[in-house]
């Protein structure tokens, strides 16, 4: 299925956009201090089904079968067909539509905290929003031009200072809360997200590891079983994800999210999120 051009994405109507929802679940009550406005959102289920499941099933048709490393294979050449790649600046009017806070059209919904902040309010200064790389830039130097760097299936709005606390750390469990971003953990070398979208970042670390495999002139991204992985092209602790994946498996926000990733910006899917049961397979 190609897909739809950008301007199309950003020129949706009032129904498509009640259907598009962030894969974001409720985050964790806020302190009394914070204002009102910065209430955690509880995601809206989508009404009916984004894309229609035989579409889905025909996309995925070559991997049918598989296990191991051929099922890797099978996905990798699925994921990586008639992509439509996105510049960096085009990112930031992309995620204004994937994570659209449903009871505020003009918001997003921020990755960390699960909180709602104005569209417009992007940037990189303190109050503001800003794109989080879930597989941090410099595993694997890839930077931002067009392609991994700008790959929507793992780019999500993030507070400025949470992004930076979050740095380029792998991710694992324990650590410190972090002040800025409760039930968010740190150490020297991890991060440990809140509960509601562990098995969400698992998904796309994972989807990383199949879609960038060493071509189009970028690193071969891989998920290991470490952290403190640097300027490397590994990410991990594989078995932290693995087990988040299991704990916190895909909801109707996270589907109807890579739909639109689908329909309306890049034109392909993460598998994980349409079949769990292939991570398993895989890993």
């Amino acid at each position: 299925m190609p897909p739809t051009h950008l301007r199309r994405a950003l020129a949706v109507s009032a129904t498509a956009a009640a259907l598009t929802v962030p894969l974001l679940g409720a985050a964790p009550a806020e302190p009394a201090a914070r204002v009102a406005s910065a209430a955690p959102v509880v995601p809206v289920v989508p009404a009916v089904p984004v894309v229609p499941a035989d579409v889905v099933d025909d996309y995925y048709a070559d991997a049918e079968g598989l296990t191991g490393e051929p099922l890797k294979q099978a996905l990798h050449e699925i994921i990586s067909t008639d992509v439509t790649t996105l510049t960096y600046s085009q990112v930031w009017d992309a995620l204004k539509v994937t994570d659209r806070d449903p009871a505020d059209p003009d918001s997003v919904i921020l990755l960390y905290t699960g909180l709602s902040r104005d569209a417009d309010a992007n940037g990189g200064n303190v109050g503001q929003w800003n794109r989080e790389h879930v597989w941090p830039q410099s595993h694997g130097d890839f930077g931002t031009s067009p392609g991994p760097g700008t790959d929507l299936h793992h780019l999500r709005p993030s507070d400025v200072q949470v992004n930076s606390d979050r740095g380029n750390k792998d991710f694992d469990e324990g650590g410190t809360e972090s002040p800025r971003a409760p039930g968010n953990y740190t150490d020297a070398d991890s991060w440990e997200p809140r509960d509601e979208v562990k098995g969400d970042i698992a998904r796309m670390a994972l989807y990383m590891a199949v879609r960038w495999e060493g071509g189009d002139g970028f690193a071969d991204l891989e998920v290991n079983d470490s952290t403190g992985n640097g300027s490397v092209p590994y990410l991990g602790r594989l078995s932290t994800l693995l087990d988040w994946h299991a704990q916190d498996p895909p909801s109707a926000a996270e589907e109807a999210r890579n739909a639109t990733v689908f329909e309306d910006f890049q034109g392909n899917r993460n598998p994980f999120v349409d079949h769990p049961e292939w991570v398993e397979e895989i890993w």
